[in-house]
């Protein structure tokens, strides 16, 4: 079997494990194996097929991956949704108690509970959203 066959078959499992472990690491070492490959294909020999590997696999694991990781991990810019409500001013359309209550967040009127059980926030007060709870704001009254 030809060497820039056995380092494509390398690359392509070393690619399958990246994908089942998600790691990152894996997926360097396949790009480098299919860096190799390239190389062993025009005639480069064994002794420096495992140089170029090394070489590709130290630069990829060093440099590349914590670029990579640092660009997946980032905390989420905006927030969407339901998400986006929670934090928002609301005004308040009619009474809001433990039990109900309508609010308005934005142009939307939504059922309204209040998130101190014992409160009672009378019509026009401004809240904040606290949390969404299915469909019902939970909120508290603006200091």
């Amino acid at each position: 079997m030809d060497p820039w066959l056995i380092w494509l078959i390398v690359a392509a499992v070393l690619a399958v494990a990246e994908i089942l472990t998600l790691t990152a690491a894996l997926g360097m070492l396949g790009g480098a194996a299919l860096v190799t490959s390239g190389f062993a294909a025009v005639g480069l020999p064994l002794p420096l097929q495992f140089l170029v590997f090394t070489v590709v696999a130290v630069v990829s694991v060093v440099f590349v991956r914590p670029l990579a990781l640092r660009h997946v991990l980032q905390p989420q810019a905006e927030r969407f949704g339901i998400d986006a409500l929670v934090g928002r001013p609301a005004s308040v359309i009619s009474e809001v108690t433990g039990l109900g209550g309508r609010v308005r967040i934005g142009g939307e009127e939504w059922t309204a509970r209040a998130y101190d059980e014992t409160l009672v926030i009378p019509p026009g007060a401004t809240v904040d959203v606290i949390e969404i709870s299915g469909t019902t704001a939970l909120v508290y009254p603006r200091e």
